[in-house]
Order: structure tokens, then C-alpha cells, then sequence
């Protein structure tokens, strides 16, 4: 874990991985999801194929989500029952903060559960600065690297832990 720090940001600490298929990119974020607590705001960023709901799909296996998380395209948030209730967005079709508020895609029942945002980089950077941003670059054809970034002061801490763990653990996929 190494702290990192941009211009105008508050300081983050981060967490390189790299994954090598569908099925590693959901495990990995199912042991992510042993970490959830209410209230917390997983902003996933990365291209159009990149695996953003794949994470997404192993993220609610790991929170007990029965059934399929599927991508909420068209209609912006899908929201599915498990140890915490997961909010699960795609804010592709928003064009920034005010559509995303307008949809009524932010209030106060997130607070008891877990929200993932697909495509949160359409939000501007201060809109909401306490949250894990999961960074997803395609490296090869199933190949991913994947970096966590966390606000530095605790609350995500517990996601980088887990992260370092599943790196560790001889049983995960290959």
C-alpha cells in the first residue's frame, strides 16, 4: 500500500491488482465485499468492456445477493437485497452531478446499504470525494489491472486488507 497524493485531492492510499479473467475480477471483488459496511460508495471507472459489471456481479455474490447483479443501463440503478442492500448504478447516460440528482439516483436509503456507480467518472471529481474508486485497465483480452484508491482517514481501509489478502491466498482462482 503506497500513499499517493494529486494536485487539489485529498491525499489517498492505493492498491495495484491484476486479474486474468471474468471469473477472477468477481472473485476478487466477492472478498471485497467482506469489507462492505453501510454507507459505503464504491465509484467503478474504466473503458466499455473493461469489467466494471463483472466486479459489480462478484461484488453482490459477496454480499449474498441471490440471483444475477446485472447492469442497471436503462434504469440507472438497480437495487438488490443481501447482508447490506447493494444500489447498483450505471451513470453512463448522465452527462454530470445535477443529472445523477435530478434522477433521484442519491438519497438517504444508501445510507443502510452499499452503492457501486458504474461510470462515476461522468460525476465531477468533488461531487463525492469519500468513496473506494475502483480503477479497471484492460491490459489483454481477459487480463485486468485493477486499482483501489482510498481516501486516506480509515473507512475504506478494510477494502484495501481484503485486497491484500485474496493477492495472498494460494485457494483463489487462477
Amino acid at each position: 500500500m503506497t500513499p499517493s497524493e494529486t494536485a487539489g485531492a485529498p491525499a489517498q492510499h492505493a492498491l495495484a491488482l491484476e486479474t486474468r479473467s471474468a471469473a477472477q475480477t468477481r472473485d476478487l471483488a466477492a472478498s471485497l465485499a467482506g469489507a462492505a459496511r453501510p454507507g459505503d460508495r464504491l465509484a467503478l471507472i474504466g473503458p466499455l468492456g473493461a469489467g466494471k459489471t463483472q466486479f459489480a456481479k462478484g461484488f453482490g455474490a459477496g454480499l449474498g445477493v441471490p440471483g444475477v447483479v446485472n447492469s442497471p443501463s436503462f434504469t440507472l440503478m438497480a437495487e438488490y437485497a443481501g447482508r447490506l442492500p447493494l444500489f447498483h448504478q450505471d451513470l453512463y447516460r448522465l452527462s454530470g452531478a445535477a443529472d445523477a440528482v435530478a434522477g433521484g439516483l442519491f438519497d438517504e436509503r444508501q445510507d443502510a446499504g452499499v452503492t457501486l456507480s458504474e461510470w462515476a467518472d461522468r460525476l465531477e471529481g468533488g461531487f463525492d470525494p469519500e468513496r473506494l474508486e475502483v480503477r479497471i485497465t484492460v491490459l489483454a483480452d481477459d487480463e485486468r489491472r485493477i486499482d483501489l484508491l482510498a481516501p486516506e482517514g480509515g473507512r475504506y481501509a478494510g477494502y484495501l486488507d481484503a485486497a491484500a489478502a485474496w493477492e495472498r491466498d494460494p485457494e483463489r482462482p487462477r
